[in-house]
């Protein structure tokens, strides 16, 4: 059944007015008809599956049948991910989101290429939002993920409140598998430079912040892709990647 993101204050009502990109998607790139069915979720844990009961080209409405609440099953993740180069970002919202990643935080540091103004910078962070939406959407996961607007380094670090934090980088670091504990922690922060990686004052801030620096084994893995490899790691050993459960 298809299933699509709607704003909490509209999922709260009996009868949903379908609109927007939701509605585009429905009417002109499904092709759904009335009286067929799909699920809409407001991004917090609640679901709706519907029956569309009205829908054209300029407006639609769905009622709701059945109400219930589900939680996300992945290990929560924060990914602080400095930008890297071109339409990157994208990648790293759309395949960490499906990896189970819950909560981007995009940030500027010394080495990033990419300098958005704040007009820029706003617009960005809209359109991140909604390929999260759609990576949330595709991998039927029920809390839709958060995108923090993209700011400086020292800012993002002050915002972290998971129990364990790590930083990606190569100098002064140990293997992940070192730091890892056999319980699984409350949460954690993955630290990730852009791709000329953090300078040392850089990683002191991080280290000061209760980072700690870690590395990956023999091999120098893109911005883009690190930050994969870890969450993959950590899905699989707390959270469900390998679960029994469908």
């Amino acid at each position: 059944m298809h299933r699509f993101f709607v704003p909490p204050s509209v999922l709260a009502e009996p009868v949903i007015p379908l609109t927007g990109e939701v509605l585009h998607h429905l009417a002109i790139v499904l092709r759904l008809s009335v009286n067929e069915e799909i699920v809409l979720l407001d991004g917090r844990g609640t679901l709706c599956r519907c029956r569309i009961t009205a829908l054209g080209k300029k407006s639609g409405q769905a009622t709701v049948l059945e109400r219930w609440q589900e939680q996300d099953t992945a290990f929560p993740v924060h990914l602080l991910q400095a930008l890297p180069k071109g339409d990157k970002m994208d990648l790293v919202l759309q395949k960490g989101t499906e990896l189970g990643i819950g909560r981007f935080s995009p940030l500027f540091s010394r080495r990033s290429v990419p300098k958005l103004a704040p007009e820029r910078a706003t617009q960005r962070q809209l359109r991140w939002q909604r390929i999260v939406s759609g990576a949330a959407r595709q991998s039927r996961r029920p809390i839709l993920p958060k995108v923090a607007a993209p700011c400086l380094l020292a800012e993002s670090l002050a915002d972290c409140d998971e129990e364990l934090r790590l930083m990606l980088w190569e100098e002064g670091s140990r293997p992940l598998a070192e730091a890892l504990p056999a319980e699984a922690p409350a949460s954690l922060a993955l630290l990730v430079g852009p791709e000329g990686g953090f300078t040392a004052e850089e990683a002191q801030i991080a280290v000061e912040a209760r980072f700690q620096p870690v590395h990956l084994g023999p091999r120098i893995m893109r911005s883009e892709t690190a930050g994969f490899a870890v969450t993959a790691i950590v899905q699989y050993r707390y959270g469900d990647l390998g679960s029994s459960e469908n």
